[in-house]
């Protein structure tokens, strides 16, 4: 795990706020409501192709409201099966931890489970008016590091639409391996649609995590976390 990345459990939901650069993820709140809607409904063009939906005739057992979400995916974090984050970033005052930042997204660890498989998925969406910032890429790096890492889990997987082209480039950039299609895997924007895999193991990712992998690879192309390389997209919450 990169030994630049902070992170500290929130008081009240024991989900670990993590931070690294201008990029911060932190738990999923109620009184987030009203930003996290105005944000959401606003990209609603651009995150309806990516987004999932309820087959006909099944039972929606989907949150109403962001209320109703939030509450949902706190229970969960009660449970140990998910981290539920907002994705905040600063473009202004660097690694300043008295500022929120805007609400730049969402970022979902779910399905967690131990046992013999411990392991993960992983999801998120972005704002169209952030992506391009490079955002995305540290927020994955930034999770993945933390799961892999003192969460004690040992693979990540993350399941992306083949034409999503976007959303592939920022995991195939972190060394996220394909492997291979899953047919109609999930319901998505009305239709049963297929997912291409990606997963890492623990014991791929060397001592600097991925984000010391991101860094070193900005670095050699040139590239900053806020310099516009490929487009950040969006995937399946």
């Amino acid at each position: 795990m990169n030994a630049d990345l902070r992170f500290a459990a929130d008081g009240a939901s024991g989900i670990p706020v993590l931070r690294h650069g201008r990029v911060a993820l932190r738990p999923i709140r109620r009184r987030d409501a009203r930003t996290w809607t105005e944000v959401h409904d606003r990209n609603a063009h651009w995150l309806g192709p990516w987004e999932a939906t309820v087959p006909p005739g099944a039972e929606s057992r989907s949150p109403s409201s962001y209320v109703q979400l939030a509450g949902d995916l706190r229970s969960q974090a009660r449970a140990g099966r998910t981290l539920p984050w907002l994705v905040w970033y600063d473009p202004v005052a660097e690694g300043d931890p008295r500022g929120r930042g805007v609400l730049a997204g969402q970022l979902t660890v779910s399905g967690i489970t131990r046992g013999s498989a411990q392991w993960a998925q992983l999801g998120y969406w972005i704002d169209e008016r952030w992506a391009g910032r490079g955002i995305i890429p540290l927020a994955v790096a930034m999770a993945t590091d933390y799961c892999l890492g003192p969460l004690g889990l040992h693979r990540m997987e993350i399941v992306i639409r083949p034409e999503n082209v976007n959303s592939r480039r920022v995991v195939e950039k972190l060394g996220f391996r394909g492997e291979g299609m899953r047919p109609a895997y999930l319901h998505i924007d009305g239709d049963w649609r297929d997912h291409l895999v990606y997963a890492l193991n623990a014991d791929e990712i060397g001592p600097g995590g991925l984000v010391g992998r991101l860094e070193a690879s900005d670095r050699s192309a040139g590239l900053g976390h806020d310099t516009p390389d490929t487009p950040d997209a969006v995937t399946d919450r």
